[in-house]
């Protein structure tokens, strides 16, 4: 019987998964409880080094609005607030994306990390998200991982640990089910295993 079309790349990235990291297991990242950090988490990584530069910032977010757990508190804060200070992050666009996103959430009832655990399940809702100007299916991904999704969200590493494997041509959503694909023939749950293939590559 003929493989399914998409079974090579995941059994070359598996190869290259098992070759390079080993067996695991592979720790998943937690993520955020406090909607504030995932929304500008997930607004302020693109194209920046996320252990220097984003993760600080994230984490000094939280102890200063400590009251924006929720949708509904971060935008509170944000009605008094200016954010890029809050953020030390001087980037209007990205500053932007999380009024935008935050307004989103809450117009579809969003308010907490569970809330956005189970909205994200409906694929009409990731649909919604890509509304948002700068918000494009990377942090769609990306967004759910932050809440404790299984999923992979495709960056740079991602990209160039494929490239490893030979998979140099592969548009995104191919290349993310290779990767979900591979997590499923090595048994590994697939956002500790993108979390995994991202840290080998931060590195």
């Amino acid at each position: 019987m003929d493989e399914p079309e998409c079974a090579a790349p995941a059994r070359q990235l598996a190869d290259r998964i098992r070759e390079v990291l080993g067996d695991g297991p592979f720790a998943a990242p937690g993520g955020w409880s406090h909607m504030g950090a995932v929304i500008c988490d997930a607004a302020f990584q693109a194209r920046r080094r996320y252990e220097a530069v984003v993760r600080p910032r994230i984490v000094r977010l939280q102890e200063r609005w400590p009251d924006a757990t929720t949708v509904t508190g971060f935008l509170a804060r944000l009605e008094r607030e200016d954010l890029a200070a809050a953020m030390d992050f001087a980037s209007p666009a990205r500053v932007a994306v999380a009024h935008a996103l935050a307004r989103l959430l809450a117009a579809h009832g969003v308010d907490t990390r569970a809330d956005l655990h189970a909205w994200l399940g409906e694929p009409a809702h990731r649909a919604a998200l890509r509304t948002v100007r700068g918000v494009g299916p990377k942090t769609a991904d990306y967004l759910g991982g932050l809440v404790g999704r299984p999923g992979v969200a495709v960056d740079v590493h991602l990209r160039t640990f494929a490239a490893g494997a030979g998979l140099t041509d592969l548009r995104y959503g191919p290349l993310r089910t290779a990767y979900e694909e591979a997590a499923a023939l090595l048994g590994h749950d697939p956002g500790a295993l993108e979390h995994a293939v991202w840290r080998f590559g931060a590195a």
